[in-house]
């Protein structure tokens, strides 16, 4: 029997207060990957660099976490932007945060687009494609994440792009297969047992149990935890356990 390998990333950089307080490096202990804010829907030069400096001590993976530069908004609100001003904003918060990278030894792995532009890339092909192309641009080795099943990583895949489908921990599931909108009940699976149980379904079983009950088929090379879900490091711990246990390997994206 093969071993099982999985990647655990979280969304991070993305708040001062959690920057300072140490919740940002507590979480990073227990994930492979970080996808890190480089300037769109948050984050700045000097919590880029602070970001990248924790990954390189711990030891995670990095790549680069651009959204819809809405700052007001924090990037989950779609904009009404071009494919080509897309492409150009992302390109540009791809390379910022490359160029600190570089300056620190480290070099980005993949591109985790951000909140509504993550959804969009799902269902407007030009977006895919701005994104695809911002990519290339940069580093045509960058893996693309994307959302497990979507149109998006069809359209990356297309372009020569290496990509990885993603799954989520802590977010419930539609039977169609899309995230429970977050202003919904239950959408977040906030206690660690609950969530952990789910990576472990998508990492050894392949399926999430959705809103009504059922199984739902979901392949993915890595499971996203929120930094911004309660608890998100005790998350990350149980879920790190859980794979352990279960003998699943753990293992940044390559």
């Amino acid at each position: 029997m093969s071993e099982i390998v999985i990647d655990i990333n979280a969304d991070l950089g993305e708040s001062e207060e959690s920057l300072a307080n140490g919740s940002d490096v507590e979480l990073m202990r227990y994930i492979t990957s970080a996808n890190v804010a480089c300037g769109g829907h948050a984050g700045d030069e000097r919590m880029m660099r602070e970001t990248l400096a924790a990954a390189r001590k711990l030891d995670v993976a990095v790549g680069a976490h651009p959204g819809y530069p809405d700052r007001a908004n924090f990037g989950r609100i779609e904009s009404p932007m071009s494919p080509g001003e897309i492409e150009d904003s992302v390109r540009q918060q791809i390379a910022s945060l490359a160029k600190i990278a570089a300056s620190l030894g480290m070099k980005l792995v993949h591109v985790k687009p951000h909140g509504a532009l993550y959804h969009a890339a799902n269902k407007d092909r030009g977006v895919a494609l701005a994104l695809g192309r911002a990519a290339l641009e940069v580093d045509p080795q960058l893996i693309m994440v994307g959302q497990g099943g979507s149109s998006a990583l069809a359209v990356w895949r297309s372009m020569g792009l290496r990509c990885a489908a993603e799954a989520f921990a802590d977010r419930a599931y539609e039977p169609d297969g899309s995230l429970r909108k977050r202003t919904l009940p239950g959408a977040l699976l906030d206690t660690p047992e609950r969530a952990a149980e789910q990576a472990l379904n998508i990492a050894v079983r392949h399926h999430v149990i959705a809103t009504n009950g059922g199984a739902l088929p979901v392949a993915a090379q890595t499971i996203c935890i929120h930094s911004d879900t309660p608890g998100s490091a005790a998350i990350a711990r149980e879920v790190r356990a859980q794979m352990s246990a279960a003998g699943v390997v753990v293992r940044a994206l390559t």
